[in-house]
Order: C-alpha cells, then structure tokens, then sequence
C-alpha cells in the first residue's frame, strides 16, 4: 500500500493543500495576509495561500513523526530561518509561534490532530488516513511506481 513516505513533498503537500481548503474550520485570519512568518523574514508570504500550504507542511510533519506527539516550539525551529542583522553576523531566529499554534488549533477542530497534555500534538487515525489516500491518489494519477513518483 501506497503511504505518504512514498511521495514526493511538493507534490503531496501540493494536493493536501487543495484538500484542506474544502475543511471549514481551516481558515487563515484576516491578518494572515499582512503578516510574516518569523522575525528573520523581510517581507509576508507572496502566495494568496501560503496559509494551506503551511498547514498541509505541519500535518506531513506530523504524520512523519510516527504518532509521536511534537509541540510548537519544536515546529518553530523547523520554519525558522537565518535573520540578515546588517553588518552583524546572520543568526538563527525561530518562525512565528502564533502562525503554528492557530493552525494546529484548526486542525484540531478538524479532527486531523489531537492534542496531549504536557506533550504537544500528534496526527489522528483520520489524518493519517487522509495523508495515505492522497498519496495513493497521486500514485494513480502518475501511473508510476511508488518509490518513484516524479514530476510529469
């Protein structure tokens, strides 16, 4: 059986994205718009929406991890980033912790994560069983054997 593991990122994180858009409780907020995703980035996200992309990235992760639960901090060093400081030498700057925390929060009341006390966050059997159905999706559309999925 076809897993998520099997599939490229981009393209699984690409179809997830499109799925997570029919889901009501995953909304960006009004602000999502103007606002950037960590201290080391210049500027806000160019693409109308990086909100999905960046919730479908965090539930892969998730799913990745095995079951085992993951909490923000850990998610912020992941999206965190070099900060330019001028002259001074670059640093790392963890990303936006509140960006992470609401979109955990939306796919909670999704049912896609579950949260443990003290813990963090795992996936739920339902994610899981999302992920592996558009992982198997996109294996049928490319006609190609799991462990190779490419780009047409």
């Amino acid at each position: 059986m076809t897993t998520a593991r099997d599939v490229r990122a981009d393209m699984l994180i690409n179809s997830l994205k499109e799925e997570l858009k029919k889901f009501d409780p995953i909304k960006p907020p009004e602000w999502a718009y103007y606002t950037k995703t960590g201290a080391h980035k210049e500027r806000p996200p160019m693409q109308d929406d990086w909100w999905y992309i960046r919730a479908a990235s965090i539930l892969r992760t998730l799913y990745l991890r095995g079951g085992r639960p993951v909490g923000v901090e850990r998610l912020r060093t992941k999206y965190g980033g070099r900060k330019d400081r001028g002259v001074k030498p670059e640093r790392f700057v963890k990303g936006s912790g509140h960006v992470i925390r609401l979109i955990l929060q939306q796919l909670e009341s999704a049912g896609l994560v579950e949260k443990i006390e003290k813990k963090g966050r795992r996936i739920t059997p339902k994610g899981v069983s999302l992920l592996d159905k558009i992982a198997a999706n996109l294996v049928k559309e490319l006609k190609v054997a799991p462990g190779r999925v490419e780009v047409p």
